[in-house]
Protein backbone atom coordinates (compact mmCIF):
# COMPACT_ATOMS: atom_id res chain seq x y z
CA UNK A 1 0.00 0.00 0.00
CA UNK A 2 1.12 3.42 -1.03
CA UNK A 3 2.42 5.21 1.88
CA UNK A 4 1.11 8.91 2.66
CA UNK A 5 4.42 10.29 2.92
CA UNK A 6 5.45 8.26 -0.13
CA UNK A 7 5.82 10.57 -3.19
CA UNK A 8 9.77 10.01 -3.44
CA UNK A 9 9.97 6.44 -2.78
CA UNK A 10 9.58 3.88 -5.54
CA UNK A 11 9.91 0.78 -3.17
CA UNK A 12 8.12 -0.30 0.26
CA UNK A 13 9.12 -2.19 3.02
CA UNK A 14 7.90 -6.06 3.39
CA UNK A 15 5.83 -7.24 6.00
CA UNK A 16 8.59 -8.40 8.56
CA UNK A 17 9.81 -4.68 8.55
CA UNK A 18 6.64 -3.12 9.25
CA UNK A 19 5.61 -5.61 12.02
CA UNK A 20 9.91 -4.29 13.23
CA UNK A 21 9.39 -0.80 12.65
CA UNK A 22 5.68 0.34 12.68
CA UNK A 23 4.30 1.30 15.89
CA UNK A 24 0.55 1.22 15.46
CA UNK A 25 0.78 -1.76 17.93
CA UNK A 26 1.59 0.28 20.97
CA UNK A 27 0.79 3.82 19.88
CA UNK A 28 -2.56 3.32 18.99
CA UNK A 29 -3.33 4.21 23.02
CA UNK A 30 -2.31 8.06 21.75
CA UNK A 31 -5.80 7.92 19.83
CA UNK A 32 -7.69 10.14 21.71
CA UNK A 33 -4.87 12.58 22.28
CA UNK A 34 -4.40 12.45 18.65
CA UNK A 35 -7.63 13.47 17.79
CA UNK A 36 -7.97 16.56 20.23
CA UNK A 37 -4.14 17.89 18.93
CA UNK A 38 -5.83 17.24 15.45
CA UNK A 39 -9.06 18.90 15.74
CA UNK A 40 -7.37 22.03 17.82
CA UNK A 41 -4.84 22.23 14.64
CA UNK A 42 -7.82 22.55 11.98
CA UNK A 43 -9.62 24.77 13.58
CA UNK A 44 -6.39 27.51 14.08
CA UNK A 45 -5.88 26.78 10.50
CA UNK A 46 -9.44 27.97 9.59
CA UNK A 47 -9.03 30.78 12.03
CA UNK A 48 -5.70 31.81 10.46
CA UNK A 49 -7.50 31.32 6.82
CA UNK A 50 -4.98 29.06 5.69
CA UNK A 51 -8.16 26.47 4.87
CA UNK A 52 -11.69 26.88 4.38
CA UNK A 53 -13.68 27.32 7.51
CA UNK A 54 -16.15 24.26 5.33
CA UNK A 55 -13.17 21.91 5.25
CA UNK A 56 -12.18 22.34 8.78
CA UNK A 57 -15.81 21.96 10.02
CA UNK A 58 -15.83 18.93 8.06
CA UNK A 59 -12.86 17.31 9.19
CA UNK A 60 -13.82 18.32 13.06
CA UNK A 61 -16.61 16.29 11.95
CA UNK A 62 -15.12 13.46 10.70
CA UNK A 63 -12.39 13.54 14.08
CA UNK A 64 -15.78 13.46 15.93
CA UNK A 65 -17.05 9.98 14.46
CA UNK A 66 -13.60 8.57 14.15
CA UNK A 67 -12.81 9.45 18.14
CA UNK A 68 -16.71 7.78 19.23
CA UNK A 69 -15.13 4.74 17.43
CA UNK A 70 -12.53 5.24 19.02
CA UNK A 71 -14.35 5.45 22.35
CA UNK A 72 -16.89 2.15 22.03
CA UNK A 73 -13.85 -0.24 20.57
CA UNK A 74 -15.25 -0.63 16.88
CA UNK A 75 -12.70 1.09 14.85
CA UNK A 76 -9.86 -1.12 13.53
CA UNK A 77 -6.73 0.37 12.73
CA UNK A 78 -4.03 -1.14 10.06
CA UNK A 79 -0.81 -1.89 10.60
CA UNK A 80 0.08 -0.67 6.87
CA UNK A 81 -0.41 3.28 8.39
CA UNK A 82 2.65 3.06 10.61
CA UNK A 83 1.55 4.67 13.61
CA UNK A 84 -1.57 6.76 15.22
CA UNK A 85 -0.94 9.85 13.28
CA UNK A 86 -1.22 8.01 9.71
CA UNK A 87 -4.18 6.20 10.79
CA UNK A 88 -6.35 8.63 11.84
CA UNK A 89 -5.72 10.68 8.81
CA UNK A 90 -6.31 7.69 6.44
CA UNK A 91 -9.34 6.51 7.77
CA UNK A 92 -10.47 10.39 7.86
CA UNK A 93 -9.17 10.28 3.74
CA UNK A 94 -12.06 7.54 3.67
CA UNK A 95 -14.91 9.57 5.70
CA UNK A 96 -14.68 12.89 4.23
CA UNK A 97 -12.84 12.51 1.24
CA UNK A 98 -9.33 13.44 0.11
CA UNK A 99 -9.85 16.85 -1.01
CA UNK A 100 -11.10 18.10 2.94
CA UNK A 101 -8.89 15.57 4.70
CA UNK A 102 -5.44 16.39 2.91
CA UNK A 103 -5.49 19.85 4.24
CA UNK A 104 -5.23 18.64 7.73
CA UNK A 105 -1.69 18.16 8.01
CA UNK A 106 -0.88 21.80 6.33
CA UNK A 107 1.69 23.55 8.95
CA UNK A 108 2.45 20.57 10.99
CA UNK A 109 5.03 17.48 10.88
CA UNK A 110 4.48 13.97 12.53
CA UNK A 111 6.92 15.55 14.66
CA UNK A 112 5.41 17.95 16.46
CA UNK A 113 1.74 16.26 16.58
CA UNK A 114 3.46 12.90 18.39
CA UNK A 115 5.65 15.38 20.54
CA UNK A 116 1.86 16.83 21.43
CA UNK A 117 0.08 13.81 22.05
CA UNK A 118 2.60 12.58 24.21
CA UNK A 119 2.64 15.76 26.17
CA UNK A 120 -1.46 15.18 26.16
CA UNK A 121 -1.25 11.89 27.89
CA UNK A 122 1.62 12.07 30.19
CA UNK A 123 -0.56 15.77 31.74
CA UNK A 124 -3.82 13.73 31.67
CA UNK A 125 -2.70 10.26 32.43
CA UNK A 126 0.30 10.01 33.82
CA UNK A 127 0.48 12.75 35.90
CA UNK A 128 -3.26 13.65 36.72
CA UNK A 129 -4.54 10.42 37.01
CA UNK A 130 -1.54 8.85 39.09
CA UNK A 131 -2.05 12.01 41.60
CA UNK A 132 -5.92 10.97 42.10
CA UNK A 133 -4.73 7.48 42.82
CA UNK A 134 -1.67 8.12 45.09
CA UNK A 135 -4.49 10.74 47.00
CA UNK A 136 -6.84 7.25 47.53
CA UNK A 137 -3.81 5.26 49.06
CA UNK A 138 -2.98 8.28 51.12
CA UNK A 139 -6.32 9.05 52.51
CA UNK A 140 -7.05 5.29 53.19
CA UNK A 141 -3.21 5.16 54.83
CA UNK A 142 -4.34 7.74 56.91
CA UNK A 143 -7.31 6.44 58.15
CA UNK A 144 -5.36 3.33 58.82
CA UNK A 145 -2.82 5.43 60.98
CA UNK A 146 -5.87 7.26 62.89
CA UNK A 147 -7.59 3.81 63.74
CA UNK A 148 -4.50 2.43 65.07
CA UNK A 149 -3.27 6.05 66.18
CA UNK A 150 -2.36 4.45 70.20
CA UNK A 151 -0.68 0.98 69.10
CA UNK A 152 2.44 0.34 70.35
CA UNK A 153 4.73 -1.80 68.09
CA UNK A 154 8.39 -2.08 68.06
CA UNK A 155 10.49 0.62 65.99
CA UNK A 156 13.41 -1.15 64.13
CA UNK A 157 16.84 -0.24 62.55
CA UNK A 158 18.60 -2.94 60.58
CA UNK A 159 16.30 -4.93 61.33
CA UNK A 160 16.69 -5.06 64.82
CA UNK A 161 14.10 -4.18 67.21
CA UNK A 162 15.11 -0.55 68.24
CA UNK A 163 12.71 1.62 70.12
CA UNK A 164 9.20 1.45 70.83
CA UNK A 165 6.60 3.86 68.46
CA UNK A 166 3.15 4.08 67.48
CA UNK A 167 1.24 2.23 64.85
CA UNK A 168 -0.14 5.50 63.59
CA UNK A 169 3.31 7.44 63.69
CA UNK A 170 4.74 4.25 61.61
CA UNK A 171 1.99 4.09 58.85
CA UNK A 172 2.06 8.10 58.24
CA UNK A 173 6.08 8.10 57.09
CA UNK A 174 4.15 6.43 53.80
CA UNK A 175 1.60 9.46 54.17
CA UNK A 176 4.29 11.56 53.47
CA UNK A 177 6.47 9.41 51.53
CA UNK A 178 3.52 9.10 48.88
CA UNK A 179 2.68 13.17 49.37
CA UNK A 180 6.24 14.29 48.26
CA UNK A 181 5.51 11.77 45.23
CA UNK A 182 2.55 13.39 44.33
CA UNK A 183 4.47 16.99 45.02
CA UNK A 184 6.86 15.66 42.58
CA UNK A 185 4.26 14.59 39.88
CA UNK A 186 2.57 18.25 39.69
CA UNK A 187 5.67 19.79 39.04
CA UNK A 188 6.42 17.06 36.02
CA UNK A 189 3.18 18.36 34.84
CA UNK A 190 4.07 21.78 34.94
CA UNK A 191 6.89 20.62 32.39
CA UNK A 192 4.47 18.43 30.59
CA UNK A 193 1.79 21.24 30.22
CA UNK A 194 4.07 23.06 27.15
CA UNK A 195 2.63 22.84 24.05
CA UNK A 196 5.17 21.54 20.87
CA UNK A 197 2.63 22.03 18.39
CA UNK A 198 2.79 23.97 15.75
CA UNK A 199 7.26 23.12 15.77
CA UNK A 200 6.51 21.27 12.62
CA UNK A 201 9.64 19.05 11.74
CA UNK A 202 12.23 21.33 12.91
CA UNK A 203 12.00 24.61 11.79
CA UNK A 204 8.81 26.21 12.19
CA UNK A 205 6.50 26.83 9.22
CA UNK A 206 6.23 29.15 6.59
CA UNK A 207 2.24 29.48 6.96
CA UNK A 208 0.68 31.71 9.53
CA UNK A 209 -0.31 29.36 12.20
CA UNK A 210 -1.30 30.62 15.45
CA UNK A 211 0.56 28.55 17.61
CA UNK A 212 -1.00 30.36 21.58
CA UNK A 213 -4.12 29.17 20.10
CA UNK A 214 -3.75 25.41 19.22
CA UNK A 215 -2.20 25.60 22.99
CA UNK A 216 -5.26 27.49 24.75
CA UNK A 217 -7.39 25.22 22.66
CA UNK A 218 -5.73 21.86 24.24
CA UNK A 219 -5.51 23.59 27.81
CA UNK A 220 -1.20 24.16 27.81
CA UNK A 221 0.10 26.52 29.56
CA UNK A 222 2.07 28.38 27.24
CA UNK A 223 4.53 26.95 24.45
CA UNK A 224 7.97 25.89 23.43
CA UNK A 225 10.00 29.31 22.40
CA UNK A 226 12.21 26.99 20.11
CA UNK A 227 10.98 24.64 17.55
CA UNK A 228 13.73 22.07 17.69
CA UNK A 229 13.40 21.38 21.11
CA UNK A 230 9.63 20.94 20.52
CA UNK A 231 10.33 18.29 18.62
CA UNK A 232 13.06 16.77 20.22
CA UNK A 233 12.53 17.14 24.07
CA UNK A 234 11.48 14.38 25.93
CA UNK A 235 12.79 15.28 29.35
CA UNK A 236 9.02 15.04 30.45
CA UNK A 237 8.92 11.29 29.78
CA UNK A 238 12.16 10.98 32.13
CA UNK A 239 10.64 12.64 34.38
CA UNK A 240 7.02 10.84 34.80
CA UNK A 241 9.21 7.62 34.61
CA UNK A 242 12.01 8.64 37.37
CA UNK A 243 8.57 9.80 39.41
CA UNK A 244 7.33 6.27 38.95
CA UNK A 245 10.33 4.97 39.80
CA UNK A 246 10.37 6.25 42.93
CA UNK A 247 7.10 5.64 43.38
CA UNK A 248 7.11 2.09 43.13
CA UNK A 249 9.94 2.09 45.28
CA UNK A 250 7.90 3.59 48.37
CA UNK A 251 5.66 1.09 47.35
CA UNK A 252 7.93 -1.99 47.08
CA UNK A 253 9.37 -0.75 50.95
CA UNK A 254 5.53 -0.98 52.19
CA UNK A 255 4.89 -3.83 51.03
CA UNK A 256 8.11 -5.27 52.33
CA UNK A 257 7.15 -4.38 55.58
CA UNK A 258 3.15 -5.61 55.51
CA UNK A 259 5.07 -8.99 54.37
CA UNK A 260 7.04 -9.64 57.44
CA UNK A 261 3.96 -8.12 59.40
CA UNK A 262 2.21 -10.93 58.28
CA UNK A 263 4.29 -13.26 58.75
CA UNK A 264 4.12 -15.77 61.62
CA UNK A 265 7.81 -14.61 62.90
CA UNK A 266 6.03 -11.21 63.02
CA UNK A 267 2.40 -11.66 63.36
CA UNK A 268 1.62 -8.08 63.53
CA UNK A 269 -1.60 -7.47 60.99
CA UNK A 270 -3.57 -9.34 58.90
CA UNK A 271 -4.87 -9.16 55.50
CA UNK A 272 -8.39 -9.34 53.73
CA UNK A 273 -8.44 -13.08 51.88
CA UNK A 274 -9.34 -11.10 49.10
CA UNK A 275 -5.61 -9.75 48.59
CA UNK A 276 -4.11 -13.14 49.56
CA UNK A 277 -3.62 -16.55 47.90
CA UNK A 278 -3.09 -20.01 49.10
CA UNK A 279 -0.69 -22.81 48.08
CA UNK A 280 -1.49 -26.22 45.60
CA UNK A 281 0.10 -27.88 48.01
CA UNK A 282 0.37 -26.83 51.29
CA UNK A 283 -3.19 -26.00 52.57
CA UNK A 284 -2.07 -23.89 55.75
CA UNK A 285 -0.56 -21.16 53.85
CA UNK A 286 -2.29 -17.84 53.56
CA UNK A 287 0.39 -15.46 51.18
CA UNK A 288 0.50 -12.05 50.80
CA UNK A 289 0.39 -12.16 46.94
CA UNK A 290 -0.35 -9.10 46.16
CA UNK A 291 2.04 -6.92 48.27
CA UNK A 292 4.92 -9.51 46.75
CA UNK A 293 3.40 -8.97 43.16
CA UNK A 294 3.89 -5.27 43.60
CA UNK A 295 7.37 -5.38 45.16
CA UNK A 296 8.28 -7.66 41.90
CA UNK A 297 7.06 -5.02 40.07
CA UNK A 298 9.47 -2.24 40.87
CA UNK A 299 11.77 -3.96 38.78
CA UNK A 300 9.76 -3.43 35.68
CA UNK A 301 9.42 0.70 36.64
CA UNK A 302 12.80 1.02 37.26
CA UNK A 303 13.82 -0.64 33.61
CA UNK A 304 11.61 1.89 31.67
CA UNK A 305 13.20 4.60 33.30
CA UNK A 306 17.00 3.29 32.23
CA UNK A 307 16.01 1.66 29.10
CA UNK A 308 14.43 5.42 27.95
CA UNK A 309 17.82 7.42 29.95
CA UNK A 310 20.07 5.05 27.20
CA UNK A 311 17.62 5.78 24.33
CA UNK A 312 18.41 10.08 24.51
CA UNK A 313 21.78 9.95 25.54
CA UNK A 314 23.50 10.02 22.64
CA UNK A 315 21.10 11.11 19.70
CA UNK A 316 21.15 14.54 18.13
CA UNK A 317 19.17 17.16 17.08
CA UNK A 318 15.78 16.43 16.47
CA UNK A 319 13.87 14.11 15.68
CA UNK A 320 15.22 10.38 15.48
CA UNK A 321 13.39 7.28 15.30
CA UNK A 322 14.98 5.77 18.40
CA UNK A 323 11.96 8.38 19.90
CA UNK A 324 9.46 5.75 19.29
CA UNK A 325 11.25 3.74 22.06
CA UNK A 326 10.09 6.80 24.60
CA UNK A 327 6.28 4.40 24.24
CA UNK A 328 5.73 0.68 25.50
CA UNK A 329 8.19 1.70 28.51
CA UNK A 330 6.18 4.85 29.32
CA UNK A 331 3.07 3.17 29.24
CA UNK A 332 3.49 -0.04 30.79
CA UNK A 333 5.24 1.95 33.76
CA UNK A 334 2.05 4.71 34.34
CA UNK A 335 -0.03 1.20 34.33
CA UNK A 336 1.96 -0.77 36.66
CA UNK A 337 2.01 1.55 38.72
CA UNK A 338 -1.33 2.78 38.78
CA UNK A 339 -2.64 -0.22 39.28
CA UNK A 340 -0.37 -1.11 42.01
CA UNK A 341 -1.92 1.77 44.06
CA UNK A 342 -4.85 1.30 43.16
CA UNK A 343 -5.20 -2.33 44.71
CA UNK A 344 -2.69 -1.66 47.13
CA UNK A 345 -5.64 0.96 48.83
CA UNK A 346 -7.77 -1.99 48.89
CA UNK A 347 -5.36 -3.96 50.59
CA UNK A 348 -4.25 -1.46 52.81
CA UNK A 349 -8.44 -0.76 53.79
CA UNK A 350 -8.84 -4.48 54.89
CA UNK A 351 -5.74 -4.38 57.29
CA UNK A 352 -5.87 -5.66 60.51
CA UNK A 353 -3.77 -5.01 63.35
CA UNK A 354 -3.11 -7.25 66.56
CA UNK A 355 -2.12 -4.95 69.68
CA UNK A 356 -1.77 -7.26 71.46
CA UNK A 357 1.10 -8.87 69.34
CA UNK A 358 2.52 -5.64 68.22
CA UNK A 359 2.65 -4.76 72.14
CA UNK A 360 4.35 -7.59 73.20
CA UNK A 361 6.80 -7.79 70.42
CA UNK A 362 7.65 -4.31 71.50
CA UNK A 363 7.98 -5.08 75.47
CA UNK A 364 11.28 -7.65 74.31
CA UNK A 365 14.37 -6.67 73.30
CA UNK A 366 15.17 -3.67 75.42
CA UNK A 367 13.60 -1.13 73.28
CA UNK A 368 13.76 0.92 76.68
CA UNK A 369 17.32 0.98 76.68
CA UNK A 370 17.85 4.36 75.47
CA UNK A 371 15.35 5.98 78.35
CA UNK A 372 17.49 4.34 80.70
CA UNK A 373 20.75 5.94 79.30
CA UNK A 374 18.72 9.23 79.01
CA UNK A 375 17.57 8.64 83.08
CA UNK A 376 21.06 8.95 83.68
CA UNK A 377 22.07 11.59 81.50
CA UNK A 378 19.44 13.55 83.22
CA UNK A 379 20.74 12.75 86.62
CA UNK A 380 24.30 14.95 85.15
CA UNK A 381 26.21 11.66 84.21
CA UNK A 382 27.43 11.95 81.24
CA UNK A 383 25.66 10.02 78.38
CA UNK A 384 29.10 8.63 76.64
CA UNK A 385 29.13 6.79 80.63
CA UNK A 386 25.33 5.92 81.02
CA UNK A 387 25.23 5.04 77.52
CA UNK A 388 28.34 2.69 78.44
CA UNK A 389 26.02 1.73 81.84
CA UNK A 390 23.16 0.52 79.99
CA UNK A 391 25.39 -1.66 77.74
CA UNK A 392 26.47 -3.33 80.95
CA UNK A 393 22.89 -3.61 82.13
CA UNK A 394 21.90 -5.17 79.18
CA UNK A 395 24.23 -7.53 78.87
CA UNK A 396 23.75 -8.58 82.62
CA UNK A 397 20.40 -9.15 81.57
CA UNK A 398 21.07 -11.51 78.82
CA UNK A 399 23.02 -13.46 80.72
CA UNK A 400 20.42 -13.45 83.66
CA UNK A 401 17.06 -14.03 81.15
CA UNK A 402 15.66 -10.62 82.34
CA UNK A 403 14.43 -7.44 80.89
CA UNK A 404 15.47 -4.07 81.76
CA UNK A 405 12.28 -3.11 83.76
CA UNK A 406 12.22 -6.52 85.79
CA UNK A 407 15.94 -5.97 87.60
CA UNK A 408 15.61 -4.98 91.44
CA UNK A 409 16.88 -1.30 92.48
CA UNK A 410 19.67 -3.14 93.92
CA UNK A 411 20.51 -4.49 91.03
CA UNK A 412 20.57 -1.26 88.86
CA UNK A 413 21.94 0.67 91.69
CA UNK A 414 24.50 -2.03 91.50
CA UNK A 415 25.86 -0.41 88.10
CA UNK A 416 25.74 2.80 89.26
CA UNK A 417 24.39 5.02 92.24
CA UNK A 418 22.31 7.69 90.56
CA UNK A 419 19.58 4.96 90.11
CA UNK A 420 15.93 5.76 91.97
CA UNK A 421 12.34 4.25 92.14
CA UNK A 422 11.85 6.67 89.71
CA UNK A 423 13.57 4.81 86.74
CA UNK A 424 11.10 2.18 86.49
CA UNK A 425 8.39 5.08 85.15
CA UNK A 426 11.09 6.12 82.66
CA UNK A 427 11.05 2.33 81.69
CA UNK A 428 7.33 1.89 81.20
CA UNK A 429 6.72 0.93 77.92
CA UNK A 430 3.58 3.97 77.18
CA UNK A 431 5.70 6.61 78.95
CA UNK A 432 8.78 5.88 76.52
CA UNK A 433 6.78 5.97 73.97
CA UNK A 434 4.84 9.28 74.82
CA UNK A 435 7.56 11.22 76.23
CA UNK A 436 9.02 11.59 72.57
CA UNK A 437 7.01 14.53 72.49
CA UNK A 438 9.30 16.58 70.26
CA UNK A 439 8.10 18.00 66.92
CA UNK A 440 8.14 14.67 64.92
CA UNK A 441 8.11 12.32 67.33
CA UNK A 442 6.16 9.14 68.05
CA UNK A 443 4.01 10.67 71.45
CA UNK A 444 0.54 10.30 70.73
CA UNK A 445 0.12 14.26 70.92
CA UNK A 446 2.30 14.21 68.16
CA UNK A 447 1.11 11.89 65.94
CA UNK A 448 -2.52 13.46 66.38
CA UNK A 449 -1.17 17.00 64.75
CA UNK A 450 0.62 15.05 62.32
CA UNK A 451 -2.64 13.39 61.89
CA UNK A 452 -4.13 17.05 60.90
CA UNK A 453 -1.05 18.06 59.21
CA UNK A 454 -2.06 15.44 56.79
CA UNK A 455 -5.42 15.85 56.20
CA UNK A 456 -4.18 19.06 55.34
CA UNK A 457 -2.19 17.95 52.59
CA UNK A 458 -4.83 15.45 51.39
CA UNK A 459 -7.45 18.82 50.84
CA UNK A 460 -4.77 20.25 48.75
CA UNK A 461 -4.25 17.71 47.38
CA UNK A 462 -7.94 17.52 46.63
CA UNK A 463 -8.47 21.12 45.19
CA UNK A 464 -5.53 20.54 43.09
CA UNK A 465 -7.43 18.06 41.41
CA UNK A 466 -10.58 19.44 41.37
CA UNK A 467 -8.50 22.93 39.37
CA UNK A 468 -6.62 20.68 37.05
Amino acid sequence: MKKLWGGRFSETADESLDNFWNSIAFDNRLARQDIRGSMAHAAMLAKQGIIPQADADAIRAGLEGILKDVEDGSIEFALTDEDIHMNVERILHERIGASAAGKLHTARSRNDQVATDMHLFVRDEACKETIALLHGLQTALREKAAEYANVIMPGYTHLQRAQPVLFGHHLLVYVWMLQRDIGRLMDCYKRANLSPLGAGAIAGTTFPIDREATAQELGFSGIYPNSMDAVSDRDFVIETLFCNALIAGHLSRFCEEVILWMSNEFGFVGLSDKYCTGSSMMPQKKNADLAELVRGKTGRVYGALFAMLTVLKGVPLTYNKDFQEDKEGLFDSVDTVQKSVFHLTGMVKGMVVKPDVTRKAASAGFLNATDVADYLAKRSVPFREAHEVTGKLVAYCLKNGKELDQLTLEELRGFHASFENDVYADMDLDNVVNRRNSAGGTALPQVQKQLEQAGAALSETAAWLAAH
